[in-house]
């Protein structure tokens, strides 16, 4: 298949500056509408890196995330979501931006021009054949992302790719690609729009899928996340009051008591109390 870079085609919509706000807002809903069925279209290239995924994350291998720009933050906002959600320690899914952690507010300059920059922190993670890489790059052209997963493939780690152009580069040095073709953009060339909608959707069924299988929710509940502010008190309080039968204040000193709703439950149904 020949590589078209459907990112960079012309937007199907013109004049966009003469458009009541009204009309601009119906357009881009029209537009994101496309996006959960390109997501659709690819559930069996989610499905397949998941299930190859998950038994390295078991053996407590490690998923490691790197982009750049849109990609990158998305990346590392989907990493950095993990511990609070399922109580994981911040070294099970890791994320990495070209250009480190300023370029998560600031561009920097050149950052994701380096095809070798992403294999080297890598590297200084101890990277192995335990761990799982995914690079996310919406052109597909990204070097930073396409010289870690060559490297990270020819050492027999397994690699997958989120990106919106079928046949692009990277799609070319992975195991497993996950194309969304979501179609040009709103703004002709603003990736962060359709693109990095899709990107954000792929990222959180993989990370999900994967706390669930390896045991960190229950039923439907994250029984495991961390009791960082009042709202989660209350709800994993709740928990406990739905699952055990507790009034709310034995509850709630049960949870604060174990520091989670999983410990708590068990705690309580083994008679640890």
């Amino acid at each position: 298949m020949a590589f078209i870079k459907i990112t960079e085609e012309s937007s199907l919509y013109n004049d966009l500056e003469k458009k009541p706000v009204a009309e601009i807002l119906e357009d881009i809903n029209r537009e994101d509408h496309k996006v959960a069925d390109a997501v659709h279209d690819i559930l069996p290239e989610i499905t397949e890196f998941v299930s190859k995924a998950l038994p390295h994350i078991l053996k407590g291998g490690r998923l490691f995330y790197l982009g750049a720009g849109t990609s990158g933050r998305l990346g590392v906002l989907d990493a950095s979501e993990i511990p609070p959600t399922y109580g994981m320690p911040p070294t099970v899914v890791i994320g990495f931006i070209a250009g480190g952690d300023t370029a998560l507010r600031n561009p920097v300059e050149k950052a994701e021009d380096d095809p070798e920059a992403g294999w080297k922190e890598l590297l200084a993670h101890g990277i192995d054949v335990n761990d799982a890489v995914i690079g996310i790059a919406a052109s597909g052209t990204t070097p930073y992302v396409i010289g870690a997963l060559r490297h990270a493939r020819e050492k027999g780690i397994l690699t997958g790719c989120i990106t919106s152009n079928p046949g692009a580069p990277v799609t070319e040095v992975c195991d497993v690609p996950m194309v969304t073709v979501v179609g040009p953009e709103y703004v002709t060339g603003s990736s962060r729009m359709k693109s990095g909608t899709a990107q954000k959707m792929v990222l959180n069924m993989i990370s999900t899928s994967l706390m669930i299988k390896i045991g960190r929710v229950k039923g439907n509940k994250m029984v495991n996340m961390q009791l960082t502010n009042k709202k989660l008190v209350d709800r994993g309080t709740r928990m406990l009051v739905e699952e055990l039968g507790l009034p709310y204040e034995q509850a709630k000193d049960l949870l604060l008591r174990y520091g989670s709703a999983k410990k708590a439950m068990d705690a309580y149904k083994n008679g640890e109390l």
